[in-house]
């Protein structure tokens, strides 16, 4: 069989993976480009479901572009929108009609009787009505030629949450708490996300003639492959698509990390043993057969398809210790190197010490998340540290907290009422009363808003680094413009934000420097972060600093690096990860959702110790990023 013949047998949806979304964009406008010139050629509408949230915004902005540079018109498209929130006006700012305006129906020449979005204002007791038209409405048009989905984390398109049959037709339904905890950010505050949405039925979706879905970035990769390889479900919408004759997936690399072609290669034909591939192929087999790696025998590997690996790189005695000792050497409890010691098999140089470190944290509490003691153990080891928040982190703070600060700033000048100094405070504390007030439950944050909301962060990343050895004095809030002038799902960097960045790098001349985003989503502000770095780190290539700086990858949200992956490891003794989570414990403002857990510290150390390496208590994890 050929090595496509034996992916579909693992893959029931037709998946296409791209180097970056940017390239699957262009694909899909290309596509949707041609259908509508087409259809115009031929006197005809063109009928296209569209879909939000940050997935689609590559593919909004290419049509765009074609638009304006390629003279591609849309007066002959009907558009219908896959969902809305229930409970918003389409004037909201987190509205799904605003969304679509801001993105795409401003900056193209589409009619606006020709535009479609449910209403998050219907009455309750005209939902029904108002479903049965949108559909009614639809089939009139001659139906979906062409939908564009995405996926949620709990595996939904649209809204159709987990139990979403496969005949549902467009209704309200309740948004699972994973969705309004997704959605949080971008209303400052999970209790702020509404309840309810309507959006298109399972059933809905299906009738399109034409379905592709998108998804960027590994937080997608686990959904993506139940979607495309397990089974048909309720609790997986997604899922369904396997029953649709022409329905395709269009991911990113990051994407496409737990399909099987992708994860177990060699399940689906000739692999290329490279040693990152061939340390991937001797973890995997040591965690599926619960034996460490220096227990596993020829037999092991005949029996999980990795024959070839082993008349390759056996036998199987010599390659478990080859691969042994290459895990071993990931273990070092010096990130910055160990001055004047043999360096060969460290993962960081001993020279030059004390090194320039830069650790860039897209929000303020990220990098403290991620490596809070490593962060720590380099100040211990004489390194000049410095936390870099790239972005101020004020869309992350909820109402709430900036009331508490200006109640208790109200109150402590109702103490201090004679003193003349504290006019101002008294004034100021009742302005931000009053804006919050204004607001209201669902209303834009006013810059004075989002000024004291970054002030808040930023007093708590001030406090977090203090417990992590780092002074004041070396953390820097270098609030990039894309975060400043943007929100969630909307950002989009420029060369300020490139030029800000190198800036910092050439005033630092790093030795070292840490950071994350390279598995994200690419709008999310990590992915955005790292995009801007790659871009400024290219700047600034021809200085002498610049090509012998080491770079290492650490990961926030996304999933933890895997074994093979994992290039440094440091490991935590059980202080070291009480103090860390004391740090972290200064964030108040943020929610648990938002700090993650030591869990995942103490997972990556239950992986070397099940791998036949040393136990330890927690483990932090990096990946060495390859010269840009």
């Amino acid at each position: 069989m050929s090595r496509r013949t034996l992916a579909e047998s693992y893959e029931h949806i037709p998946t296409h993976i791209f180097p970056n979304s940017g390239a699957a964009a262009k694909a899909l406008a290309a596509e949707v480009k041609a259908l509508i010139e087409e259809r115009a050629m031929q006197g005809k509408n063109v009928v296209l479901g569209m879909a939000t949230g940050s997935t689609p915004v590559p593919f909004y902005r290419e049509l765009i572009r074609l638009h304006k540079e390629e003279g591609l018109s849309f007066k002959n498209v009907i558009t219908f929108n896959l969902d809305e929130y229930y409970g918003l006006s389409g004037d909201h700012p987190e509205s799904y009609a605003c969304f679509m305006r801001e993105q795409i129906f401003d900056h193209i020449d589409i009619p606006k009787a020709n535009i479609n979005i449910p209403s998050g204002l219907v009455p309750g007791d005209q939902v029904f009505a108002h479903c049965r038209e949108y559909e009614e409405k639809m089939d009139a048009a001659g139906g979906i030629d062409f939908q564009i989905l995405g996926i949620g984390r709990t595996g939904h398109i649209g809204f159709n949450e987990p139990g979403s049959s496969r005949d549902s037709l467009t209704r309200r339904i309740t948004l699972d708490r994973v969705t309004r905890q997704d959605a949080a950010a971008d209303f400052r505050g999970e209790e702020n996300v509404p309840h309810f949405a309507i959006t298109m039925g399972v059933g809905t979706i299906l009738r399109g003639k034409k379905l592709v879905l998108m998804a960027w970035g590994e937080n997608k990769a686990e959904m993506v492959a139940k979607a495309v390889e397990g089974e048909v479900t309720e609790a997986i919408s997604a899922s369904f698509l396997q029953d649709h004759p022409d329905a395709r997936f269009f991911i990113d690399a990051g994407a496409s990390r737990e399909l099987t072609r992708v994860k177990l290669p060699w399940l689906v034909g000739p692999v290329s043993w490279t040693p990152r591939e061939t340390r991937r192929a001797v973890t995997w087999q040591a965690f599926k057969t619960k034996r460490p790696v220096l227990k596993l025998t020829d037999e092991h590997y005949n029996e999980h398809g990795l024959s070839d690996l082993l008349s390759e790189q056996g036998p199987a005695y010599q390659l478990n210790i080859r691969i042994f000792n290459q895990l071993q050497h990931t273990i070092t409890g010096w990130p910055g190197g160990k001055p004047n010691e043999d360096d060969t098999y460290r993962p960081e140089r001993a020279t030059p010490y004390p090194k320039r470190v830069l650790v860039f944290s897209p929000e303020p509490q990220d990098a403290i998340v991620a490596m809070g003691s490593t962060i720590e153990r380099l100040v211990e080891q004489g390194h000049d540290v410095r936390i870099v928040a790239l972005t101020s982190g004020s869309l992350r703070i909820a109402d709430s907290e900036a009331d508490k600060f200006a109640g208790t700033l109200l109150e402590l000048a109702g103490i201090v009422e004679d003193s003349p100094a504290w006019q101002n405070q008294t004034a100021y504390a009742r302005e931000v009363l009053r804006l919050l007030e204004e607001k209201g439950e669902f209303g834009e944050d006013t810059p004075v808003l989002r000024q004291l909301k970054g002030l808040i962060l930023r007093g708590e990343l001030r406090d977090a680094a203090h417990a992590c050895n780092v002074g004041t004095d070396h953390v820097t809030f270098l609030d990039l413009p894309f975060y400043e002038q943007g929100r969630y799902r909307r950002f989009k960097s420029t060369e300020a934000d490139v030029e800000a960045l190198a800036a910092l790098l050439r005033e630092h001349r790093p030795h070292q420097i840490y950071t994350t985003g390279d598995a994200a989503d690419p709008s999310s502000v990590s992915g955005i972060c790292f995009r801007v770095l790659e871009s400024a780190l290219k700047a600034c290539k021809k200085e002498d600093w610049a090509g012998s700086a080491s770079l290492w990858l650490y990961r926030g949200k996304e999933k933890p690096l895997a074994a093979h992956e994992i290039d440094m490891a440091v490991p935590l003794s059980p202080m070291q990860l009480g103090r860390k989570g004391r740090a972290l414990s200064r964030y108040g403002s943020l929610s648990s959702l938002e700090l993650g857990s030591p869990e995942s510290n103490r997972q990556n150390a239950r992986n070397y110790d099940a791998l036949g390496l040393a136990e330890y208590e927690a483990i932090e994890t990096f990946q060495r990023w390859s010269r840009v």
